[in-house]
């Protein structure tokens, strides 16, 4: 395909094998005595010709493994994936990536970064110098062919991923999360040029695969919304966006649809833990992954809820939007409170409980006492914990006791995660101490 072409104005053929398909894909690492961990478990999808897709999820729920798979970097350990109609066994040559993280040669120029994949295929010099002019120029980086990554910022480096995996013209072009390491109005900014390009017909790529955890940004973009839900990784939904370009976050549609996706997320986040305590299911029990959510983030968002103008209840949009929160920020306070029973979560609203407005107007030592009440009554680590300190003579445990039965639920990474959120969690609550050295878990003050 010649460049400056692009086949994103053509409707997608629904007749017409898919650019990637994808059928009850799996992938499991096993990890040796330890039980299994499921990351992606029966993922059905299709990216089709002329549509930009949206992989909407929050961090760890397995979209960066997915795109692996698509990209043939990762076999999975079940399942087919096909790239227009024939299996993919190996790194796929038809689609390049766009990473979060920039991923520049520092050593290298613009022009020489964005030449690199070029390179790779043994285009020849002068073609490839043509080529990566030609997509330095389309993404706004004309003029600055012979600066270093170090000479810019960090828009402009994001410029330069864009710009390189344009040059292979590709026909399907990976986002992971490309927007997320940059300021709010930068990225704002490169959002909207890269929509434009796409709208215009001029981006040299027939689909996008995009993986975001901002909602409004998927809905900026995106014309389906696949909503991904975690532990382990599926597609719980799927969103047609039919709004015209360019949008517009004020319009009630665009409203309506991010307020729908709030809903739907809601519903595919856990229902409040009602299993018993050695249930084996990744997510429930003793396998409930915790977030590092501090103490004073708990509080400070029931505060805020408390408060006018929510009264206890609120819209999620409309609150992330006051506290200036992502989704991916948001969802873990409000579930950690749906799990301490702070806080209800139904229909893309939350609301606090009885129990969440009496901590909001308790002194300093009642919140303690009423933290420590529900983390026994409502998370079975904590629990778990504090019957262990209290039946041993020494009142004292190693971090490694809990840390291997975590590891039967959630990887490694979790389980030392969830630790640290509990000793925080315990630490506040006053119902166990933590020796960092030593790691070990103490009863400061045993019954």
């Amino acid at each position: 395909m010649a460049a400056g072409t692009s086949l994103a104005n053509a409707p997608a053929d629904r007749h017409a094998a898919p650019l990637v398909a994808l059928a009850g894909v799996r992938q499991i690492y096993h990890k040796g005595d330890n039980a299994d961990l499921v990351v992606l478990d029966d993922v059905s999808l299709s990216i089709r010709r002329g549509e930009i897709v949206g992989l909407l999820g929050r961090s760890g729920s397995g979209k960066s493994t997915l795109l692996r798979v698509i990209a043939g970097l990762l076999r999975p350990t079940s399942g087919e994936v096909l790239w227009c109609g024939a299996p993919v066994n190996g790194p796929n040559p038809g689609l390049s990536m766009v990473f979060q993280s920039f991923a520049l040669f520092p050593w290298l120029t613009v022009l020489a970064n964005v030449e690199l994949g070029l390179e790779a295929i043994s285009i020849p010099t002068a073609e490839r110098r043509r080529r990566a002019l030609e997509a330095i120029d389309l993404i706004g980086l004309d003029g600055f062919e012979n600066a270093y990554p170090r000479e810019l910022s960090g828009g402009m480096r994001q410029r330069v991923g864009f710009a390189r995996a344009l040059v292979v013209h590709p026909r399907l072009m990976l986002m992971d999360e490309p927007f997320s390491a940059l300021d709010v109005l930068t990225a704002e900014t490169l959002r909207t040029d890269i929509v434009e390009l796409w709208s215009e017909g001029r981006l040299p790529i027939e689909s996008i695969l995009m993986v975001t955890h901002n909602i409004e940004e998927a809905v900026l973009m995106c014309d389906r919304v696949l909503i991904f839900a975690s532990n382990p990784g599926r597609v719980a939904a799927e969103i047609r966006i039919a709004l015209p370009h360019p949008r517009h976050r004020a319009d009630s549609a665009f409203r309506a649809l991010v307020d729908d996706i709030y809903g739907r997320m809601t519903e595919a986040a856990p229902e409040p833990r009602k299993h018993a305590a050695g249930a084996a299911l990744p997510g429930i029990g003793i396998g409930t992954i915790l977030p590092p959510i501090s103490t004073n983030m708990l509080s400070g968002l029931m505060e805020a809820l408390a408060a006018p103008p929510f009264d206890g209840k609120a819209d999620l949009p409309e609150l992330a939007a006051a506290l200036r929160l992502e989704v991916d920020k948001l969802f873990p306070i409000v579930e950690a409170l749906q799990l301490l029973r702070f806080a209800d979560l139904a229909d893309g609203d939350v609301m606090l409980t009885e129990e969440g407005a009496s901590f909001v107007t308790s002194d300093v030592d009642e919140r303690k006492r009423c933290f420590a009440e529900h983390m026994l009554a409502h998370v079975p680590l904590a629990a778990l914990i504090k019957r262990v300190l209290d039946e041993r003579p020494t009142h004292r445990a190693p971090f490694s006791r809990f840390e291997e039965e975590l590891e039967d639920y959630m990887s490694e990474e979790f389980a030392e995660a969830t630790l640290h959120a509990m000793i925080a969690w315990g630490r506040y609550a006053e119902l166990f101490g933590y020796e960092a050295q030593t790691r070990q878990f103490d009863l400061e003050n045993p019954e």
